[in-house]
């Protein structure tokens, strides 16, 4: 694998200069009226527009970041990415995750053997048991069908799902509902098991190695709850496992028939494609799960076909640079004008933040540049009445993206067209802002007294140039929303491509595990020592004394 330092390639220290002289002189509120600009910086993919037009880039700056792309042989890396070249480094693993979605049953070659027959056999099995489970000739224990679907999992196994299912439920039969535990907090598998009948529910226990200390403690409490109610066999009708432990998973109750394998080469953060989404085909059907594969699908089609000055994620990704490496902005927001992808911004934060979120570069020395923004957001029109005072007037500058659908699947227009009224409205008003002219005409409109004008003149004032991008779609469907993610995980990579390191590791999340793991032995021994520092023991001691 070829490693380039960005920062020392002619492109770098071309984007510096133009930082300095080029960026400071645009003005966003220019474009007000330039019907050329707003078609000509977007692009579109089937059925998916993305529109960049309100940036803090120019001709001349789109260049450079291109001609940086073209540096740090970003065409190799996207190839070695679809090639199962072993670009996970630190682990030699290759990273596959397109593969998941590939409709070919055969073609992709990983040490000379091809993982698509794998692949598609574990789809068809995932197929054959949601379709079971829908069509009602897989029961419960006591010959009820399942109406209820809890997948246990955290990380890459809970938050892709949960996503996508809030994001499609719509689209599903409705017979049986999905529902989602993470967290270790034991209030959360409580509140969800409060809800549910032992006799019709069916827990997918989701863990590669079928020892994640958070997941396997909530499926034992869940095994222990369910077992309340019936005989130990009955754990072979409601337990399904998603793991390569195939001893762990016996040794749980759970047959062999019933699990779910996939790969080292699928990153947990990217794994939503793969058995992960058992929950889904279980709750919507299997036919909107393949329908958002086939979404995803395109979106790898043109992210590997399409020139860079033409391609989606690369154009994320390069002006997502611009504003972190050379503006200096650390703060990216997700902005769905879109109830059902509520979930969106919590899943890119993983996605993202745990992929980039690294200071070492691709030979272990330590890196001189920015890496990964912070990854945020709220939908829209809520989050306008929490944060967006910050970003129409704060001094943290954020670059943002608004994301929103033409028409959804609810049958209430007025609420609709408000939102889209806002949705248009929002990065118009981040870009054009409100000079002292307009503010004082609108004072007067509102009959203002002049020594209250004067007052408040400063207060009412939007500077303006705040940059966005918009992704807009006629309607979140499986496909749409298959191609918006891949959209995003493409970003990603090329972005930490680019900054010249690993994507798709992620060592910094054990650290706090294995201490963890050290305080844990203590509190079971009520013996504070060397795993807990000073602070630690203090708040353990008061523990001994409210527990």
């Amino acid at each position: 694998m070829k490693v380039v330092d960005p920062t020392q390639g002619k492109a770098w220290k071309n984007l510096e200069s133009l930082a300095q002289q080029v960026a400071p002189k645009i003005e966003l509120s220019a474009f007000r009226d330039d019907a050329k600009r707003a078609r000509s910086y977007q692009k579109t993919s089937k059925d998916l527009l993305f529109n960049y037009a309100r940036n803090l880039v120019d001709d001349r700056i789109l260049d450079a970041l291109l001609e940086l792309a073209e540096e740090s042989s970003l065409r190799s890396g996207i190839e070695a990415l679809f090639n199962g070249e072993k670009i996970n480094g630190t682990e030699n693993r290759a990273v596959l995750h397109t593969a998941l979605r590939r409709s070919d049953r055969s073609g992709v070659l990983l040490d000379g053997m091809d993982v698509l027959p794998d692949v598609h056999e574990v789809l068809d099995r995932m197929k054959a048991f949601s379709t079971a489970l829908l069509d009602g000739s897989h029961t419960g224990f006591s010959g009820k069908p399942i109406t209820d679907v809890v997948n246990i999992g955290i990380g890459g196994s809970d938050l892709g799902p949960l996503m996508a299912y809030e994001a499609l439920k719509e689209f599903g039969p409705g017979r049986i509902k999905a529902h989602y535990v993470s967290n270790v907090d034991g209030i959360h598998l409580h509140r969800c098991l409060a809800e549910l009948d032992p006799e019709t529910t069916l827990f997918i226990v989701a863990s590669k190695t079928f020892t994640t200390q958070e997941t396997m403690s909530n499926a034992r409490a869940a095994r222990e709850w369910f077992l309340q109610a019936a005989e130990a066999s009955g754990v072979q009708r409601h337990f399904v496992a998603i793991s390569t432990n195939l001893e762990a998973v016996a040794e749980f109750g759970i047959s062999e028939e019933l699990t779910f394998g996939f790969w080292n080469w699928v990153g947990g953060r990217y794994s939503m494609w793969s058995a992960i989404g058992l929950s889904l085909c279980c709750s919507l059907g299997y036919d909107v799960f393949e329908q958002m594969l086939r979404g995803a699908e395109h979106t790898d089609e043109h992210f590997r076909s399409s020139e860079p000055s033409e391609n989606i994620p690369v154009l994320m990704a390069l002006i997502g640079i611009w504003y972190n490496n050379f503006l200096g902005w650390s703060s990216h927001a997700i902005l769905p004008y879109d109830q059902r992808l509520h979930r969106f911004p919590a899943y890119l934060q993983q996605a993202d933040m745990e992929s980039n979120g690294k200071y070492v570069d691709r030979t272990g020395k330590k890196i001189g540049h920015q890496s990964g923004p912070i990854i945020w957001g709220e939908p829209g029109t809520n989050g306008q009445h929490a944060f967006y005072q910050l970003l129409h007037q704060g001094t943290k500058n954020t670059s943002c993206d608004f994301i929103a659908g033409a028409r959804s699947r609810h049958p209430y227009d007025e609420q609709q067209e408000i939102l889209l009224a806002n949705f248009f409205a929002q990065p118009q008003a981040l870009m054009n802002g409100l000079d002292e002219k307009e503010v004082r005409v609108n004072m007067q409109r509102e009959g203002i007294e002049t020594d209250k004008m004067e007052q408040l003149l400063p207060h009412r004032i939007f500077e303006g140039n705040r940059p966005s991008n918009v992704f807009f779609y006629k309607e979140l469907t499986p496909f749409v929303l298959g191609q918006l993610v891949a959209m995003y995980e493409h970003k990603i990579f090329c972005q930490g491509w680019i900054w010249n390191i690993f994507s798709f590791d992620q060592w910094g999340v054990e650290l706090g595990k294995k201490v963890a793991k050290g305080i844990l032995s203590e509190m079971k021994e009520h013996a504070p020592g060397a795993a807990s520092d000073a602070v630690t023991q203090e708040l353990l001691r008061h523990w001994e004394r409210w527990k």
